[in-house]
């Protein structure tokens, strides 16, 4: 009875939200109302899993429900106690690093390899070499992203004392994908406490004059360090040697830089629809080089990291910190106020936005976590929630938009998981949800965290049924 309620007012809701743009008038919706969006979907992957769940999907414009298969994995498949980082390839791999290593599956999650460290790090690409106990480091989590050249950046972080007696340890862990390798360097750092890190690629090709050259640079922050106290982060041109760097001043005074940010004529590569960070990274690559902080000044103004890893102003004014260029070269913000989201769209490098907004008020007391992302090739949108129900428990959800370039509402959502645990991100807590995290297969598949009482960690689940792309 309380699912059923929910799904009413969530759907009753949503279809009520506006969609406008800047001022300049209604963005017509369809109203197509007929046979279930899932009569086209077929299921992706024949071969069965060692588990699969079946979660209920609402159809937005008919009102329908119906039960989708989604293949279930645990914190053995690369996560931890409260949390799994998600990302995806444009080869179809999935990746995790929500735990201390590098895990992934080229079949939908059927195989899985993980890169433990070997004793020794990268002979002669090191800076500081230092050995390590391999698959003893002690417990860590960390951050992953495929860079636009095809190779994985990542790091992990080590807080407790491990098998080589060091404590807080810093591993840069890099696939370098014309040596078909993965490789690692220790760190030293000079801010402790990487819970939670995030990570970001630079495009490149990167020329400054004191870390040296690379096809890309790769930014780490702490997510504790970042946001409580502006300070900066580790970079690196390499992937495997990690030097201090800081964020500007947000009163602003950095030279000033102007941009086209119009690629939607510009063919980008499939890496765009992958390499958007997880969102608390606040920034998103520029495929003409560098790398964009949306609403950074205190101005609103963003901030731009150039390709000699200098900071300029750029005097063009986001609707959100949290963006994305997709591989078609449109630009997606998502922004938050209370428990309704509005999802920012531009098809002409940030001049003009529409936009439509999720009123989640009548089944939210309050958002807990959520994440997004598009993939351009797919036509594809999607829009993760994790909210406090009126009733108690968190309830993860997943909106669709299959088609966004020509309507933007949602055409379903799915309630991932059971809906029956109150849970809370941060240490000290009993049970923990650290953050969301979600991402896109090449097929169409979403793959995205949630947490339920079904186990105590959290899980992921990816998706199974799917129209024909």
């Amino acid at each position: 009875m309380r699912r059923a309620v929910l799904t009413i007012l969530l759907c009753f809701s949503t279809l009520m939200a506006g969609c406008f743009s800047n001022g300049e008038g209604l963005v017509e919706q369809e109203d197509e109302i007929g046979k279930p969006i899932w009569n086209d979907y077929a299921l992706i992957d024949s071969q069965s899993h060692d588990r699969s769940e079946q979660f209920t999907t609402i159809d937005l414009r008919t009102n329908e429900s119906t039960n989708m298969t989604w293949a279930v994995f645990d914190a053995t498949y690369g996560g931890n106690c409260c949390e799994h980082y998600l990302a995806t390839t444009i080869e179809g791999q999935i990746l995790n690093i929500g735990g201390e290593y590098p895990v992934w599956s080229f079949d939908r999650g059927h195989i899985w390899d993980t890169y433990i460290p070997e004793a020794l790090p990268a002979v002669g690409q090191c800076v500081t070499f230092v050995p390590t106990n391999p698959g003893q480091e002690g417990l860590g989590e960390g951050s992953i992203v495929q860079a636009t050249n095809g190779d994985i950046i990542s790091m992990s972080w080590f807080p407790y004392v491990g098998g080589d007696l060091k404590l807080d340890k810093f591993y840069a862990i890099l696939y370098d994908e014309s040596e078909d390798q993965w490789k690692w360097c220790y760190n030293r750092i000079t801010e402790p406490f990487y819970d939670r890190s995030w990570q970001v690629e630079v495009i490149g090709p990167i020329q400054d004059s004191w870390l040296g050259d690379g096809d890309w640079a790769s930014i780490v922050v702490s997510n504790f360090w970042h946001q409580s106290l502006n300070a900066g982060g580790q970079i690196s041109v390499d992937g495997l040697n990690y030097y201090p760097f800081q964020f500007p001043d947000r009163s602003g005074g950095d030279p000033e830089v102007e941009l086209d940010l119009d690629f939607t004529e510009a063919d980008l590569p499939a890496y765009y629809d992958v390499n958007k960070p997880h969102k608390e990274m606040r920034a998103f690559p520029m495929p003409s080089g560098g790398l964009i902080f949306p609403s950074y000044y205190n101005n609103g103004n963003a901030a731009y990291m150039d390709t000699s890893l200098s900071w300029n102003e750029l005097y063009v004014q986001f609707p959100s910190e949290y963006c994305q260029i997709d591989s078609v070269g449109v630009i997606h913000c998502v922004a938050n106020s209370g428990t309704s989201f509005t999802h920012y769209m531009s098809n002409d490098g940030a001049v003009n936005w529409t936009n439509y907004t999720y009123e989640l008020g009548d089944v939210a007391t309050q958002i807990e976590e959520w994440e997004f992302q598009a993939n351009g090739e797919l036509d594809l949108f999607v829009l993760n929630v994790r909210y406090q129900s009126a009733e108690g428990p968190d309830v993860d959800t997943l909106y669709h938009v299959r088609g966004y370039s020509k309507d933007m509402s949602p055409d379903s959502i799915t309630y991932i998981g059971q809906g029956d645990l109150d849970s809370t991100s941060g240490a000290g807590n009993d049970i923990r949800f650290d953050f969301a995290s979600l991402a896109i297969l090449n097929d169409g598949g979403v793959v995205v965290a949630y947490h339920d009482s079904t186990d105590p960690d959290p899980l992921f689940a990816v998706e199974m049924l799917l129209p024909e792309y």
